[in-house]
């Protein structure tokens, strides 16, 4: 009887814990997050205490924690922009449509700012944007957010806006 409880609950464990937090005392430890927060400011190195805080790391949300920067957590803001750029494309579709076959307008210019396209390389932006139209609309049909993405490839392919490209 023991022995199936004691299997129920190592299969349970295994089943909750990713490999990468069960083998926390490999690489960096647990990262950032609450648990690394609390925990991981015991100084101790020891599986146990990087399984604990890796753990409530996962309990408390640690993608929370990278995106909204708390707990120890930073991100390089890109989440962020790529985030904003489909909440603008989603609210703007019809405008950035125009404007992307014309090769510039007000609103591809916001979504620039919004990519943090340096106003130098705006124009490579807009022109690209002209040239991948067709590519770029019918990423759009499936969502703001694919078109978005769809435009992110294109640019990380682009050898001067390859450089301020949100998956660089």
């Amino acid at each position: 009887m023991i022995t199936r409880i004691l299997t129920l609950f190592i299969a349970m464990a295994l089943t909750w814990l990713p490999a990468s937090q069960v083998l926390a005392g490999y690489g960096d430890g647990p990262g950032c997050g609450l648990g690394s927060d609390l925990i991981g400011k015991s100084g101790s190195k020891d599986i146990l205490h990087q399984t604990l805080a890796s753990s409530t790391n996962q309990i408390a949300s640690q993608s929370f924690a990278i995106t909204s920067q708390t707990w120890g957590c930073t991100n390089n803001g890109h989440f962020a922009s790529l985030e904003h750029a489909t909440v603008f494309a989603n609210l703007n579709f019809d405008n950035l449509s125009q404007e992307m076959a014309q090769g510039g307008g007000e609103h591809l210019a916001s979504l620039a700012t919004i990519l943090d396209v340096p106003a130098e390389q705006q124009a490579e932006f807009f022109a690209l944007t002209q040239e991948k139209y067709p590519l770029l609309m019918q990423a759009g049909k499936e969502s703001p957010a694919v078109m978005i993405k769809t435009l992110d490839d294109a640019m990380v392919a682009h050898p001067v806006l390859a450089k301020v490209s949100l998956t660089r």
